[in-house]
């Protein structure tokens, strides 16, 4: 969701618009005129509100939870439109134009994509393995591991620098493909656990996630007015949508988060963070540029946790929704740090050039 940022692209992971010195006498001897700059650092300080205030606001939500789990968890029939509205929200800030990326530049977009659904479930069998976590966690630390990118990796691409556009790509593809590759990784990996439905949770994903986000994408299209005046609240409607989705599940797990919270949250970090890591390593090998290995590695790393929680929660079971839950919480918070790495980097990187 970069719309509300709004970040410019140029596929190399440069943010903002530059115009020539001699075109613009405003501009400084770098090209870049004040108006650029000035748009460019209120873009950087809406980002960084958002990459602040995300992981508070689910984190105030899971303390909600936690505190009222009465209330909280007679909400759960809303988990599922929940999550319906945080997927039309995604569409709403799509265009055509961040598909055809899949044309102009496909060897990262089918490099990022593949590693997406590669790479995550393999790191949630091998750590459900290495820790020896119980069905009904395994079962839900696999599901995030199959679910496609999350929304705010678009945000946290920005931040650390990397190919905005291609972090909107891979986001749009990944989840595009969700309603096929989520169900059939989940049941040939987690089918041992539990019981899985695939055929009915490929239509739910249907309904709950793509549906929404085409429609969204299509309101933009006949309403783009109403949709670029609505588009700075749109990632703040979503976190608190995510939000909720946490505090009712949290509600409904309190007493296995006091048993078990502590094993869910070694299994989470370890899964996000070998994400991260093996997400980057990727870029690298496949000799992509730093911005589009960043990119790499955030789109991995950060899950659409809210669907693999609702998901859980309908299919499995509460203590099933506990991990996507979690995720949604450390996936922020550590996406932030990720960012803040990433532009120390480069800030001493510059300072050595000078």
């Amino acid at each position: 969701m970069t719309d509300s940022l709004e970040p410019q692209s140029d596929g190399n992971g440069a943010a903002g618009h530059t115009t020539p010195t001699q075109a613009n006498p405003a501009a400084d001897a770098t090209g870049v005129s004040d108006a650029d700059k000035a748009a460019a650092a209120r873009a950087d300080r809406a980002a960084f509100i958002a990459a602040l205030g995300f992981p508070v606001l689910v984190i105030i939500g899971g303390l909600l939870g936690f505190f009222f789990p009465d209330t909280a968890s007679g909400f759960a029939p809303q988990v599922t439109p929940l999550l319906g509205i945080i997927m039309f929200g995604m569409g709403l800030t799509l265009r055509p134009v961040d598909f055809a990326l899949v044309a102009k530049r496909p060897l990262p977009v089918l490099i990022g994509v593949v590693a997406q659904f590669v790479i995550m479930p393999l790191i949630a069998v091998a750590t459900v393995w290495v820790l020896q976590l119980p069905p009904e966690i395994a079962v839900g630390v696999i599901l995030v591991g199959c679910a496609p990118g999350g929304t705010s990796s678009n945000v946290v691409s920005y931040l650390a620098r990397g190919d905005v556009a291609l972090s909107v790509t891979m986001t749009s593809v990944s989840t595009l493909l969700a309603p096929l590759l989520t169900p059939m990784l989940t049941l040939r990996l987690a089918g041992q656990y539990m019981p899985l439905d695939a055929g009915a949770m490929a239509w739910d994903i249907v309904k709950v996630v793509l549906i929404p986000v085409v429609g969204g994408l299509v309101v933009r299209l006949l309403l783009p007015k109403v949709v670029a005046f609505i588009t700075p609240a749109l990632p703040w409607i979503s976190v608190l949508a995510i939000s909720s989705i946490v505090c009712i599940v949290v509600g409904g797990n309190r007493d296995n988060i006091i048993t078990a919270g502590g094993i869910v949250l070694v299994a989470v970090i370890i899964h996000n963070g070998l994400g991260y890591a093996l997400g980057y390593l990727t870029g690298k090998i496949t000799r992509q540029t730093e911005p589009v290995s960043r990119t790499m590695a955030i789109e991995i790393g950060m899950q659409n946790s809210g669907m693999a929680t609702a998901l859980a929660s309908t299919y499995f079971s509460p203590l099933s929704a506990l991990p996507g839950a979690v995720f949604s919480v450390w996936h922020n918070l550590s996406g932030a740090v990720v960012a803040a790495i990433c532009r120390y980097i480069d800030g001493r990187a510059k300072k050595a050039q000078n």
